[in-house]
């Protein structure tokens, strides 16, 4: 097991946000979170990356608890995050943020080597290498935040509400790179989404989020038929 969370609650100050959560994520899965906005996704993503700390339970990420390493650490056992709203710097040129996302990496072979790469995934951030990310599009920010957090080859990704934002199109097209990279990379992926429908059609398996709490899970095929999600997340 790649991940593997165990009775997390995640607290700000006196107000509890996740109650008791517990899932896994094995090696080469994609897996998605859904749930409503303000059920408790973004504290999940930004707990397992060390950005908001572990009120009590565990975090176990290749058999090691990293409950209390910082940031940096987890960033260093390969775990990166793409965050909502891409968040880029916007006074940095495309190709400076991708070499941001080189912390760690100081082979000057292999950082050619992943933006080359990177560059094939995402032909528009090649063509506007040395524009400002301020000057990109949505969607091209979206794309941007992706190949920052893929640039140092990560062994989990963590990608928070993707499409929030973002035109239907340019929805497909990130949702597609992601189960790209996931089908013909093996990366292994933790998605939160509100969008519901996209992420049961990329994931292998999902959990659905409610209050702070699972409410449901099982493989994505099956939770599409299941009345009780189409009538609240699909709108079916």
């Amino acid at each position: 097991m790649l991940l593997e969370v165990r009775d997390l609650h995640i607290a700000y100050r006196d107000i509890e946000a996740v109650h008791g959560v517990s899932f896994s994520v094995e090696e080469g899965e994609l897996v998605s979170i859904i749930g409503a906005n303000g059920a408790g996704k973004s504290s999940i993503l930004n707990t397992l990356m060390g950005l908001v700390p572990v009120r009590s339970g565990s975090i176990l990420f290749r058999g090691e608890d990293i409950s209390r390493v910082p940031a940096h650490g987890r960033a260093r056992m390969g775990i990166r995050i793409v965050p909502e709203r891409a968040r880029v710097f916007p006074q940095l040129t495309v190709r400076e943020n991708l070499r941001v996302g080189l912390y760690g990496i100081h082979d000057p072979v292999k950082e050619k080597e992943r933006l080359d790469w990177l560059y094939g995934i995402f032909p528009i951030l090649a063509e506007r290498s040395g524009q400002n990310a301020v000057t990109l599009s949505g969607g091209e920010q979206q794309q941007l935040a992706i190949a920052r957090a893929l640039v140092s080859d990560p062994k989990l990704l963590l990608v928070d509400e993707v499409s929030m934002g973002l035109m239907p199109k340019l929805v497909d097209e990130v949702f597609e790179v992601l189960q790209s990279l996931n089908r013909e990379q093996g990366l292994t992926i933790l998605l939160v989404e509100q969008n519901a429908r996209a992420s049961l059609e990329i994931s292998k398996r999902s959990y659905v989020l409610e209050t702070g709490s699972i409410q449901f899970e099982g493989p994505s095929s099956q939770m599409k038929d299941d009345p009780r999600i189409r009538e609240a997340y699909l709108g079916l």
